[in-house]
């Protein structure tokens, strides 16, 4: 993207920079994904993260077991009732991922080269020499000259705590490797990464499916982040096992592009995906460095482009352990947001991090910043550019909606929905504006026992970029007229001003649906 593309007018911006950030309701239109564990688990901290910005959860099943994200998300929903903030619930698979097994948790201290040999055999005790792997194929798909990666979490690539080897013997099932840096190796999982190697594994694994079909059900997942997805049958497949788990039958997907080979089969994923979770922890050891950065802005294009959520991952790593992230992770974040990322994914930052609440509020903080000089007026005319004519009735009234918001100026834009869709496309043409989607629920009955639906619908807005939801009142049918949807306009007009984000004499567009027809109105508020 070139520099005169943003909205960065130097005499305004140059004498702007010092004044403080201005603190409002929405902290920011991106949202923020953390992940919930160690140092994130008290209903405390939770309560302090959801005010912080945080408005999805994920629960990394790659540690930890099912009681212990129980715990967590028990508390999250203590949480949620405390500070009366909507969050999503994500839970991120396992997958195909290689690991090594330290049964005894003691250190492993790793000489540069020397020689240290991989073995499918777990019963070994983890040495310096020495590495049980859990998977048996290894010697079967590596050859000499290969590089492999080990790390905890695959968390900062630092030299002092992953290691680089490289294959110099395939003995039987055994892998032997030169490291090329020395390093030690702390705690019982490490991950094992073979660069553009494809593993013969299934994307979702026996252990994921149980997973899923217990914590899953249970917990009435909104999203499933799918990890390591390679191929758009993948997403198929596990849709196709969701749509046999009750209401996970409405969990939304997200593939999670971690090597080469999702790389390679993007545009099929992301058409099958409900979104694409940009893993660049795996694709920075997959690909060359100097290329990461293509893809994540060619891979948020064509997110954007198809109204699919963007989730970037590995932004702030430093902040694990410090206080404030380095200059080039702040410029990171805002480098993500301008590309057109909808949300920031925060990993071992709030995991195990020492400041998961100042991490979120930062990263918050930064994302609010870049918004400012995003340049709302050059991607709207992408997106109808690409889009193209005829245009759907849908695509049109959401595109009409957020021109006539922006041209007359409007604070808000207030969108009626039932299934969530006409709003995620408002929001896809990234208005400079909040957009309040008013979730009207949609009665179900199976004969046996009425249901309202509307809930799921309205937290898994919490990932799209500038979409704030808020369930109506389920008395209220979805298609109707008059009265009726004065009373949820008024309900969603007061909860606008009590929140700041609505005044006295301000401009809002309200989309709505009456009978068959869809309805784009400007009104100005009075006193």
């Amino acid at each position: 993207m070139h520099s005169n593309h943003l909205l960065l007018e130097e005499p305004i911006r140059m004498a702007s920079i010092l004044e403080s950030s201005k603190s409002t309701f929405f902290p920011a239109m991106s949202r923020i994904v953390g992940t919930l564990g160690i140092n994130s688990q008290s209903v405390e901290t939770i309560s302090a993260c959801l005010k912080a910005g945080m408005s999805v959860a994920r629960f990394d099943f790659s540690w930890g077991d099912a009681e212990f994200h129980q715990k967590t998300l028990e508390n999250l929903k203590i949480a949620i009732k405390r500070t009366k903030k909507l969050c999503a619930v994500m839970l991120d698979t396992v997958g195909p991922e290689l690991q090594v097994v330290n049964k005894s948790e003691r250190p492993v201290s790793l000489q540069e080269e020397t020689l240290v040999v991989l073995t499918p055999d777990q019963d070994k005790e983890a040495t310096s020499n020495l590495l049980p792997i859990n998977f048996s194929g290894l010697s079967k798909v590596v050859k000499k000259g290969d590089t492999i990666f080990i790390g905890q979490y695959l968390f900062t690539g630092s030299e002092t705590t992953s290691v680089w080897l490289e294959v110099t013997e395939v003995n039987g099932e055994e892998v032997v490797c030169l490291i090329k840096n020395s390093a030690t190796l702390s705690g019982p999982l490490y991950t094992l990464h073979v660069s553009q190697i494809r593993i013969d594994l299934p994307t979702l694994t026996d252990k994921d499916k149980e997973v899923i079909s217990t914590w899953g059900v249970r917990n009435n997942i909104d999203f499933l982040s799918l990890s390591y997805t390679r191929h758009a049958e993948d997403v198929r497949l596990a849709r196709e096992f969701l749509s046999k788990l009750g209401d996970l039958n409405q969990t939304q997907i997200f593939a999670k592009i971690e090597n080469v080979e999702g790389l390679n089969h993007f545009d099929e994923i992301l058409q099958e995906a409900d979104g694409i979770i940009l893993s660049r922890g795996n694709l920075g050891i997959d690909l060359p460095p100097e290329k990461v950065f293509l893809f994540q802005k060619a891979a948020v294009y064509k997110c954007n482009m198809a109204g699919k959520p963007a989730v970037v991952t590995r932004v702030v790593d430093s902040m694990t352990d410090n206080l404030r992230p380095t200059r080039a992770e702040a410029t990171d974040v805002a480098n993500a947001i301008l590309d057109g990322s909808d949300a920031i994914l925060l990993g071992a930052e709030t995991l195990r991090g020492l400041y998961p609440v100042e991490t979120i509020s930062i990263v918050g903080k930064i994302c609010a910043e870049a918004e400012k000089v995003f340049n709302q007026d050059l991607y709207f005319k992408r997106a109808v550019k690409y889009v193209g004519e005829p245009m759907t009735h849908l695509e049109s009234i959401a595109s009409s909606a957020v021109r006539a918001a922006i041209k007359v100026k409007a604070s808000v834009i207030i969108c009626f929905t039932s299934s969530g869709r006409a709003a995620r496309l408002i929001a896809k043409y990234r208005p400079t504006m909040p957009v309040l989607s008013v979730v009207i629920p949609r009665v179900k009955t199976n004969q046996l026992r009425w249901k309202f639906s509307g809930a799921f619908e309205a937290r898994q807005s919490l990932i799209v970029r500038g979409l704030f939801p808020m369930l109506a009142d389920p008395r209220h049918p979805a298609e109707s007229t008059g009265a009726t949807n004065e009373s949820i306009l008024k309900v969603a007009l007061d909860y606008g001003k009590s929140s700041g984000v609505i005044k006295s004499h301000d401009r809002l567009v309200i989309c709505q649906k009456i009978g068959d027809a869809s309805v784009v109105k400007i009104i100005e508020l009075e006193d």
